[in-house]
């Protein structure tokens, strides 16, 4: 029997990974047929984004990615090797990461209000730790910096949150957005102070924490979310089959719930449709990012 390949541009471990396997379990016990998961990093995702690209509109292989998937194609279209938005269709989002603004300790506002106010105050010149060059973090950075109409260093770390949680933790960098399940122990240890979530609404685990929105920065700040991906030209038939049986194994209490456990929120496309005009929507305000900040990518 033919394996159901689910690519994945990241290494085992990881929101994409769990995302992932999870699926993997599930769908191969609902379909009654072995599905595997394929790391494919590397290229910035370019890897797995042509393999997928490539292979058979059949069905049997998907590809499982992150919201980076729409930024890296608008800030590394000449070296990405694939054009998602031409290439893969949507099947559906699947779950997603909720993130906090936070700041080393040392800095002594408690509302990101506070921070900017505090800034413009005094002249402070601090760091703002993002991911990579061409990240959302990083743009997230770049957004919110310019809304709040103050001068912060960003300093994008290659080695990702890993690297840029460290620097912000020895007070290299005084601020960034980062997932919760990354940065949670760090909060509740003292060693992170978080001033707002960039989630819809406030986080059960952080009660007290206001929203970016009701912080005054409404918009700013982006949640990573993870989606299942085919070869365009897939049957619309087979690709809303997919859809559905997506939405069958993840929509259960026990799927939410074992989740949850990480911080992660099953969030589920009504339809593949919706999903593409997502996609559509976030390719267009991450490409006005790029163009009114003069952003280059090498």
């Amino acid at each position: 029997m033919k394996p159901v390949r689910l690519l994945v541009p990241n290494v085992p471990s990881g929101a994409t990974d769990t995302t992932a396997r999870l699926l993997q379990i599930r769908l191969n016990d609902l379909w009654g047929q072995p599905v595997i998961v394929d790391n494919r990093p590397g290229a910035s995702g370019g890897i797995a984004f042509s393999l997928a690209a490539k292979a058979p509109a059949d069905g049997y292989t998907l590809l499982v990615s992150s919201v980076s998937i729409t930024i890296v194609e608008t800030t590394l279209a000449k070296t990405l090797g694939a054009t998602p938005s031409r290439e893969l269709t949507g099947i559906g989002c699947v779950m997603q990461v909720p993130h906090v603004f936070v700041v080393n300790p040392s800095v002594p506002a408690t509302t990101v209000r506070g921070m900017v106010d505090q800034i413009k105050k005094t002249g402070a010149r601090w760091n703002f730790a993002t991911a990579a060059i061409g990240t959302y973090t990083q743009l997230d950075a770049i957004r919110f910096v310019r809304a709040a109409g103050i001068d912060m260093t960003i300093v994008p770390y290659k080695g990702g949150a890993g690297q840029f949680l460290a620097a912000l933790l020895g007070n290299e960098a005084q601020a960034a957005m980062v997932n919760l399940a990354s940065s949670i122990s760090h909060v509740r240890a003292g060693r992170l102070k978080v001033l707002a979530t960039t989630w819809p609404a406030r986080r059960p685990e952080l009660p007290d924490v206001p929203t970016m929105a009701e912080s005054g920065f409404p918009g700013i700040g982006t949640n990573s979310w993870n989606g299942v991906f085919a070869p365009v030209g897939i049957p619309k038939a087979l690709r809303d089959r997919i859809h559905a049986d997506i939405v069958k194994v993840m929509d259960t209490p026990a799927t939410r719930e074992q989740l949850a456990k990480q911080m992660i929120a099953v969030v589920l496309s009504k339809s593949p449709d919706d999903f593409n005009a997502q996609l559509a929507e976030e390719r267009k305000q991450w490409r006005q990012v790029v163009a009114e900040n003069n952003i280059a990518i090498q």
